[in-house]
C-alpha cells in the first residue's frame, strides 16, 4: 500500500500582518483670556493648534506552491507459471495534497480622534476704547491607508494508480488479480487580503465657550474661531489567484490472457478523484466615529455703549472613505477517475466450469467543488461592525493569530 500525503501551509509573517493601535496625543485644554486691560489698550491673542495622525499599512505577498504527488501500486508480472494458482493482490494507492495559504491582514485602531480638547475664550473687563482680538485655529487630521496585494499560484499534480498487472500464459490453477483502491485527494484553500480599521468612538467630545462680556464703551472686541477636522480612510485590496490542478485516480489495465486450467478473475478497487478549491479574498471593514464637537457656547453680553463686538466661528468636519477591491481568480481543474481497460482473453477452464472468466471493476467517482467568494466592503456600525457571523472572534489584543485570520476570511462569503 502506498499512501502519500503532502501538506503545505504558507503564511507570510514578515511584512504581511500589520496590527496597529494608536492613541493620538490629545491637546491640553485651551484657555484664552484677555481681561482687565486699560483704556485704549491693543490686545491680541493668536493661537494655532494642529494634530496629524497618519497610519500606513502595506502588504505585498507572492506565493507559489508546486506540488507533484504520485502513488502507484501494481506493475506486477506473474506469467508462464505451471501447476498452481496465480494470485496478484495489490494494496491501495492514495495521494493526499493539502495546500493552505493565508496572507495579508491589516488591523488599525485609532482611538479618540483627539476629541478631548476643550476651548475657553474670554474677553472681559477691558477699558474704554480698547482693541481686543482673539484668533484661534485648530486642525485635526487623521489618515489611514491600508493596502494589500497578493499573488498566489498553486500548481498541483496528484496521481494515484493501481493496476497494470500481468498474469498471462499460466497453466494448472486459478488466476486471480486483486487491486486496491486508487484515491487522489486535493484540498486547496487560499485566503488573502483583509483590512480592518476603527477610527474614534472612544472620545468624550469637546466643549467650546466663546464669550465677550463686560467690556468698556467704544471697545472693539473680536473672536475668530476656525475648527477643522478631517478623516481620510483608504482601503485597497488586489488579489490574483491561479490554481492549476490535475487529479487522477486509475484502476485497471490488468491482463489475464492465455491461461489454461482454472478460473480467471480480475477484481479492481474503486477509483476516486476528489478536488476542493476554496478561494476567499478581499475584505474591508471600517468604523469611523469622530463626533468631536459636542457643545459650542458663544456669548456677547454686558458690554458698554458703542462697543463693537464680533464672534466668528467656522467649524468644518470632513469624512472621506474609499474601499476598493480587485480580484482575478482563475481555476483550472482536471479531475479524472477511471476503472476498466482490463483484458481476460483466450483463457481455457475445466470442462465442468461453464463460466471460467470474471471481471469485476470498482466504482469510478470524480468529485469537484470550487467556491469563490470575495470583494466585501462594510462601513459603519449600521453595516454590522460588531455583529459578524457566529464563530468569528475578532482579536483586539493585536497579536498574530493565524486562526483568527482564517476565521475572518472564512466568514466573508
Amino acid at each position: 500500500m502506498t499512501d502519500l500525503k503532502k501538506k503545505l501551509i504558507t503564511t507570510v509573517a514578515t511584512g504581511a500582518i500589520l496590527l496597529n493601535t494608536l492613541t493620538p496625543l490629545a491637546f491640553a485644554d485651551t484657555t484664552i483670556e484677555i481681561s482687565g486691560n486699560g483704556s485704549s489698550s491693543d490686545n491680541t491673542a493668536n493661537v494655532t493648534t494642529e494634530s496629524n495622525t497618519t497610519v500606513v499599512q502595506n502588504n505585498a505577498a507572492s506565493v507559489s506552491n508546486n506540488v507533484d504527488a504520485n502513488a502507484t501500486t501494481g506493475g506486477n508480472d506473474a506469467n508462464d507459471n505451471t501447476g498452481g494458482d496465480v494470485v496478484i493482490s495489490t494494496g491501495d494507492a492514495k495521494t493526499s495534497v493539502d495546500v493552505s495559504t493565508a496572507v495579508n491582514a491589516n488591523h488599525a485602531d485609532v482611538d479618540q480622534c483627539n476629541c478631548d480638547n476643550d476651548v475657553d475664550v474670554l474677553i472681559s473687563g477691558n477699558g474704554y476704547k480698547s482693541d481686543n482680538d482673539v484668533k484661534l485655529e485648530t486642525s485635526n487630521d487623521v489618515s489611514v491607508f491600508q493596502d494589500n496585494a497578493a499573488k498566489i499560484s498553486n500548481y498541483i499534480d496528484a496521481n494515484a494508480k493501481t493496476g497494470n498487472n500481468d498474469a498471462n500464459r499460466n497453466t494448472g490453477g486459478d488466476v486471480l488479480v486483486f487491486t486496491g483502491d486508487a484515491q487522489s485527494n486535493v484540498d486547496v484553500k487560499n485566503k488573502a487580503n483583509a483590512n480592518i480599521a476603527k477610527v474614534g468612538g472612544n472620545g468624550d467630545g469637546s466643549d467650546m465657550d466663546l464669550r465677550i462680556i463686560g467690556n468698556g464703551s467704544h471697545s472693539d472686541n473680536d473672536i475668530r474661531l476656525k475648527a477643522h477636522q478631517s478623516v481620510l480612510l483608504v482601503q485597497n485590496n488586489a488579489a490574483y489567484i491561479y490554481n492549476d490542478i490535475l487529479a487522477k485516480a486509475k484502476t485497471g489495465g490488468n491482463d489475464a490472457n492465455d491461461n489454461t486450467g482454472g478460473d480467471v478473475i480480475i477484481d479492481t478497487g474503486d477509483a476516486k478523484a476528489w478536488v476542493e478549491v476554496d478561494n476567499m479574498v478581499n475584505f474591508n471593514a471600517a468604523d469611523v466615529d469622530c463626533g468631536c464637537l459636542t457643545d459650542v457656547l458663544a456669548k456677547i453680553s454686558g458690554n458698554g455703549t458703542n462697543s463693537d463686538n464680533d464672534i466668528k466661528a467656522k467649524i468644518e468636519k470632513n469624512l472621506s472613505d474609499f474601499q476598493d477591491n480587485a480580484s482575478d481568480l482563475y481555476n483550472d481543474v482536471y479531475a479524472k477517475a477511471k476503472t476498466g481497460n482490463n483484458d481476460a482473453k483466450r483463457n481455457t477452464g475445466p470442462v465442468h466450469n461453464t463460466d471460467p472468466v470474471e471481471i469485476l471493476t470498482g466504482d469510478a467517482t470524480s468529485w469537484t467543488d470550487v467556491e469563490n467568494s470575495g470583494n466585501v466592503n462594510i462601513f459603519g456600525p449600521s453595516a454590522g461592525w460588531w455583529d459578524f457571523p457566529e464563530g468569528l472572534d475578532l482579536d483586539f489584543d493585536f497579536h498574530f493569530d493565524l486562526g483568527v485570520l482564517l476565521s475572518l476570511l472564512h466568514h466573508m462569503g
